[in-house]
C-alpha cells in the first residue's frame, strides 16, 4: 500500500488497507475466543496470569492498528489523500 500510495495508485492502496483491516479483525476475533475459551482463570498463578496481560497487551496493540488503519481507509476511500502528505498512513501501516 506505501508503493501504491506513491505511485498514485488509489485503487490497490483500498484493496491492500482493506485486507490489513479484515486481518487484523479476524486475528482480535481469534484472541478473544482464545480468552473466552482458556480453561484456566487469570488468577491461577503468575505465569497464567503473565499470559493474559501479555496477549491482552497485544490484542489491545491489535485493535488500535486496526483502528488507525480503518480511518486510514475511510480518508481514501473519500480521496482525502496527498501523496506527498502520507504521515497518518505511515504511522498507521
Amino acid at each position: 500500500a506505501h508503493h501504491s500510495l506513491i505511485d498514485g495508485n488509489f485503487k490497490n492502496i483500498l484493496q491492500t488497507v482493506f485486507i490489513a483491516v479484515c486481518l487484523g479483525v479476524y486475528f482480535t476475533v481469534l484472541q478473544a475466543s482464545e480468552h473466552y475459551k482458556a480453561p484456566f482463570p487469570v488468577s491461577d498463578g503468575v505465569y497464567r496470569s503473565t499470559f493474559f496481560i501479555a496477549t491482552g497487551f497485544h490484542g489491545l496493540c491489535m485493535i488500535i492498528g486496526s483502528c488507525f488503519l480503518i480511518i486510514c481507509f475511510l480518508h481514501k476511500l473519500k480521496f482525502h489523500c496527498i501523496s506527498d502528505h502520507r504521515f497518518g498512513f505511515e504511522a498507521a501501516a
